[in-house]
């Protein structure tokens, strides 16, 4: 009797131990259920701006103008978009036939290009004139809020940088030509050259090879991306081009001392590298510098107060990954589109915290394609314009189609052709 009894209570332990794991069971997946839902949510939440790029923009140029190596692109007030490029010294023989009278196309187009929304094209100057010194490789384009157009050069003697009205009309040069070649240097010369005639990354009259300008309304100030030489922001009037402050990678004075190879592994340098390819104030009065080579932006106050930095593909070796920015257009700019011109991709990143939260686009000669991606702009609708040095020779527009969840860190090519009709 006390067996059987043993045996039902026996049978009875089992049943009760299996319906205690049977509903820990369901309540451990009803818990994972709560948790991936809530995990897919967190995941919904992150959203960035999404785009589809305009393979028919801009329109075709005239006269059989093909464009060169594109090194800068602007968006002024009135949505009008401004690229710069380097026209017939960066085409091969085979492209500029018309030029040389060996057959019917192309020729280089004007330096200076303005298109209108529409893609046509509505300006076109530059080139060498009266009263200023046009850069041996010209570099960047700003259009300010009085409508001047500011252009720099990172050519072997270019230490002078030059505003014009939007019709080309020469307004201003600031700087010396040649302030920085050495004795008997010869145009386009070694960039590693840095015993040059006057002050270097402290001169206060003429700069090393500059690759950005970014002019504030507030306090009338160009900030200076100072350069391909010179390894420093400087910071000028707009109207007298008085130099009025400057500073190096950290806030740290300029040091023009040669630096070791850059090591991803090494501790980072105090100093900026070369270039320093751009320097952008944002709506709350920072300022975003790209310091390429060394694959970081670094964040200042307009005094050269040293904020924080962020690396992005910090193994990235030859040219760099950090090349131009753009803030977004919403009121508190939430996001900085980034070109990336060696792993050929625009990084869409959150401007507060500095994470790179997507990016689009890819290697090739394909639309939203690039090769060389150099230099990106906005205009007041979020549409994004980059052009590509190098062979790459392109200005490009990408629509923007709102904001959506990120699926992955990598798009690629993913959304960015328009849907077949």
């Amino acid at each position: 009797m006390s067996n059987r009894k043993n045996s039902r209570l026996y049978r009875n332990f089992l049943i009760g131990a299996g319906f205690a794991a049977l509903l820990a069971g369901l309540m451990a997946a009803q818990s994972g259920l709560k948790n991936s839902a809530a995990a897919a949510a967190a995941g919904a939440a992150v959203q960035a701006p999404r785009f589809e790029v305009d393979p028919l923009w801009p329109k075709p140029l005239p006269n059989h103008w093909i464009l060169g190596s594109a090194i800068g692109v602007w968006v002024d007030t009135d949505d009008h978009v401004w690229i710069i490029h380097r026209s017939s010294a960066t085409l091969a023989a085979n492209e500029k036939t018309l030029e040389t009278k060996q057959g019917e196309c192309c020729a280089g187009a004007p330096p200076v290009l303005e298109f209108d929304q529409a893609g046509n094209l509505l300006r076109h100057w530059g080139g060498p004139g009266e009263g200023y010194d046009w850069p041996e490789s010209n570099h960047g384009i700003f259009i300010d809020y009085k409508g001047n157009v500011w252009i720099g050069g990172n050519g072997g003697g270019d230490s002078q940088i030059l505003k014009f009205t939007k019709d080309g009309k020469f307004l201003m040069q600031v700087g010396k030509k040649n302030a920085r070649r050495k004795p008997g240097a010869v145009a386009g010369g070694n960039e590693g050259d840095v015993n040059g005639f006057v002050g270097g990354s402290n001169d206060e009259v003429s700069f090393g090879r500059v690759a950005k300008i970014f002019v504030d309304q507030k306090e009338n100030e160009a900030y200076i991306a100072d350069g391909y030489l010179n390894k420093r922001v400087a910071v000028i009037d707009a109207d007298t081009g008085k130099m009025k402050r400057w500073w190096g990678a950290y806030g740290n004075r300029p040091d023009d001392t040669p630096l070791a190879a850059y090591d991803p592994a090494m501790p980072p340098a105090q100093q900026f590298r070369n270039p320093v390819h751009c320097a952008d104030l944002s709506v709350d009065r920072l300022l975003y510098v790209c310091d390429r080579v060394g694959d970081r932006m670094q964040v200042f106050t307009p005094e050269g107060k040293f904020v924080k930095e962020e690396f992005y593909e910090k193994n990235t070796l030859n040219a760099g990954s950090v090349w131009d920015i753009a803030f977004s257009k919403d009121p508190q700019q939430r996001f900085i589109f980034m070109a990336d011109g060696v792993n050929e991709k625009v990084k869409i990143i959150d401007r507060q915290t500095l994470k790179e939260i997507t990016t689009f686009g890819d290697g090739g000669r394909q639309p939203g394609q690039f090769f060389g991606v150099h230099s990106i702009a906005i205009d007041s609708k979020g549409n994004l314009y980059t052009t590509e040095t190098y062979e790459g020779k392109r200005l490009q527009r990408f629509n923007y189609k709102g904001l959506a969840p990120v699926t992955r860190l990598n798009q690629g090519m993913e959304g960015l052709w328009p849907a077949s009709k």
